[in-house]
């Protein structure tokens, strides 16, 4: 880790009081702590818009296992990139519903890429990708 470097910066009353309540709510220590997670976040948003980074995230997918040839269609998909599946867990919600969970590495546009192509597959009631940076190149 760098230097530490002390900086001001000059808010409206009410946004800082607002900001205040944020953070508290959230769990924050202190406000610095709050502000790194802000500046990694916009970090790493930057990184992505550029689509350079190298990201992992994670598929969320609910679906019905016994629509036809839904699961093993799941599984093609997820051996069709088994270099960038790197885990999955799988859970029975119900005796009809099932719940995927996979971790994808790779790309942004790779992760999208491969998130839509899942999320996309007939039968699967919803699908959602979540994000986030792999910790390299953040201090």
């Amino acid at each position: 880790m760098g230097k530490t470097i002390r900086f001001g910066i000059s808010l409206d009353e009410s946004l800082l009081e607002s900001y205040d309540r944020l953070i508290e709510a959230k769990g924050y220590m202190n406000r610095s702590e709050a502000i790194r997670d802000l500046i990694r976040s916009a970090l790493v948003e930057e990184k992505w818009a550029a689509g350079d980074a190298e990201v992992v995230g994670t598929v969320t997918l609910v679906y019905n296992h016994h629509v036809r040839d839904l699961s093993d269609k799941l599984t093609e998909h997820q051996h069709a990139h088994h270099d960038r599946v790197i885990s999955a867990l799988h859970v029975h919600l119900d005796a009809h519903n099932c719940l995927e969970v996979l971790v994808v590495r790779g790309m942004v546009g790779e992760v999208k890429r491969i998130a839509n192509e899942l999320i996309g597959v007939k039968g699967v009631k919803h699908g959602q990708l979540v994000m986030t940076t792999t910790g390299e190149e953040l201090h």
